[in-house]
């Protein structure tokens, strides 16, 4: 398979020459009135409807995804799809912004929880969410503070201001979600009106000629520029007395080396807490993501579909994703802890082998076999760990694989005579304390165990220290919806990042999100309504084994970027074929 050209490495003049000319615009863009930049947000529409199938097909062959597989869909729905459904949500908050209407985004959305805590309910928002996203509500929680009378003053701080000074922003694009770095772009330049220098990761480099070409109206105007290579030039950038801010996606090793420097120096440095450099970073640093079973009475056909679920947590993008479910927690003596573990070995046993595509995949699985010589190969290289003991200082419970490995750990308790909401309470505490990283995490719950537990599980959400949570939805699905805020749990000190500081996508451009909870259907359509859920979702795009993945996934990006309701019924009749 052909691989995509890769750009050569951007020399120092020309970063000198980039970095010249953003800090030349940068007040003009922060300056420059909302309605241009409103027109500029919604020009990017068409231009990714341009290079969509180019993107998509670089893409799926540099990770190796053949011509027809339903694979593919992975690329368009993590690519091209994220990036121009970012567009419309932001351009209406804008539009708010603009109008001073930021009071009627939030009407009717808005409710405080009894400890005082604001949650505004940003999806569905509109008729396509019902119809696309059916059965998905998103909720964004605000940090404590923030109360219904002042939460408006939160959206689109940067525009209270009356001439605010430009800054030039340094994005270091990820290697492994071809959207993330067009996204941060996007956050960067809209919710903190900074210009931007976008160097792009070495592993997906070849998807910046056609960024690019995407952004060329950004480009032209001398509000965003492109840079290529490696760790050397990263290192320039960093260090390089134009940048104002930094925003990160990586690994917290990758964030300590920027902010301390590398080696025994930047080791002491890091003991002082002593920053190498003072600029101001923001990050998504990834972590432990784990996904949590509550026990309840599940059929046969549940067990099977959210095997497909955990199995899809885990091996969507070939498990190289920051969100990807590391560790499986079930209920020791739940009883159908056997049945469900045998659905999930099964379903990773039938998927098909893929190329462990990102760099150092082979290191990092051999390491965990090493330290769990019981570990299931299953294809190529899919790792299955059984019955990690729940002690802390685990590997897996602190080290990321970033690659095709699952860990399944067995809390007690969980009897069908037990208290479902008891056990689930320790499983978040077990959680918060012992898996390393606050990123996201998944529950899986039956509707009637949720019903249940009434109010009660709202709380036990809310002592979930993560920044996305995803209910009967991986947490990872939180990515794609642009409404949500996507970042660690707020507070991690710098010595001490875990999954990174700050927020991107954040839609609403809400100043102060906690966390954004994601509730999904626990079954598809039709047998949904067996279980009292009123859906009418089939099986998700975002599932590895969604036998239409691609086509369906096409569809929905073209009708992003051009919306009309004459094309739903080939989605429909696609997605109901997954």
């Amino acid at each position: 398979m052909e691989m995509p050209p890769i750009p050569p490495d951007t020399d120092h003049a020309t970063i000198d020459g980039a970095l010249d000319t953003l800090a030349g615009r940068a007040t003009e863009w922060a300056r420059l009135p909302l309605g241009r930049k409103i027109e500029m947000l919604e020009g990017l529409r068409p231009r990714i409807a341009a290079v969509a199938g180019r993107w998509v097909t670089a893409a799926s062959r540099a990770k190796g995804l053949p011509v027809g597989s339903p694979l593919r869909g992975e690329e368009w729905t993590s690519g091209p799809w994220a990036t121009v459904n970012y567009v419309d949500p932001l351009a209406q908050t804008l539009r708010h912004i603009q109008a001073g209407t930021v009071d009627e985004l939030l009407d009717g959305r808005v409710r405080q929880r009894p400890d005082g805590q604001t949650v505004v309910r940003v999806v569905p928002d509109g008729v396509y969410d019902r119809l696309l996203l059916s059965g998905v509500e998103v909720d964004v929680w605000q940090q404590p503070g923030v109360t219904p009378d002042t939460l408006a003053e939160t959206v689109g701080v940067f525009y209270q201001q009356a001439d605010p000074e430009g800054k030039v922003a340094l994005v270091l694009g990820a290697g492994n979600i071809a959207a993330i770095p067009p996204l941060d772009v996007l956050y960067k330049l809209y919710a903190e009106g900074e210009v931007v220098l976008l160097k792009m990761n070495p592993v997906n480099s070849y998807l910046g000629p056609v960024l690019e070409e995407a952004f060329a109206e950004f480009v032209d105007a001398g509000y965003l520029r492109f840079a290529y290579g490696g760790a050397d030039v990263g290192e320039v950038l960093t260090r390089h007395d134009a940048i104002d801010t930094i925003h990160v996606t990586g690994s917290a090793q990758t964030h300590d080396a920027i902010v301390y420097g590398t080696g025994a120096a930047g080791k002491k440095r890091k003991a002082a807490d002593d920053p190498a450099i003072d600029t101001p970073v923001t990050s998504e640093l990834g972590g432990i993501s784990p996904c949590i079973v509550v026990p309840g009475d599940w059929s046969e056909p549940d067990l099977d579909f959210q095997a497909e679920h955990v199995a899809s947590q885990k091996m969507h993008n070939g498990g190289f994703n920051c969100i990807a479910s590391q560790v499986l927690v079930l209920p020791e003596a739940w009883e159908q802890h056997d049945a469900f573990m045998g659905a999930v070995r099964q379903t990773f046993a039938d998927l098909p082998d893929r190329p462990a595509y990102y760099p150092g995949a082979d290191d990092r699985l051999a390491d965990l076999a090493d330290a769990y010589p019981d570990a299931e190969t299953m294809g190529e290289t899919r790792t299955l760990v059984p019955d990690v003991p729940p002690e802390p200082g685990q590997p897996v419970f602190t080290n990321e694989v970033f690659g095709p490995a699952l860990a399944v750990t067995s809390l007690p308790g969980g009897s069908a005579s037990d208290d479902p909401g008891e056990w689930l309470e320790r499983a978040v505490a077990w959680c918060n304390d012992t898996l390393a990283g606050t990123l996201g995490v998944t529950v899986l719950i039956h509707p009637r165990t949720r019903r249940q537990l009434g109010d009660r599980f709202e709380q036990i959400l809310a002592d979930l220290e993560y920044g996305t949570i995803g209910v009967n939805m991986w947490s990872g699905a939180g990515f794609l919806i642009a409404q949500g805020a996507w970042g660690a749990f707020p507070g991690h000190p710098r010595d001490d990042i875990q999954s990174g500081s700050g927020v991107v996508h954040n839609a609403w451009l809400f100043d102060k999100p906690q966390k954004t909870v994601v509730y999904g259907p626990f079954s598809p359509f039709p047998r949904s309504l067996l279980l009292g859920e009123t859906h009418a979702a089939p099986k998700p795009l975002w599932f590895v084994t969604n036998d239409t993945a691609d086509v369906t996934a096409q569809r929905v990006t073209e009708f992003a970027a051009s919306p009309n309701p004459l094309k739903l019924p080939a989605i429909f009749a696609s997605a109901l074929r997954g």
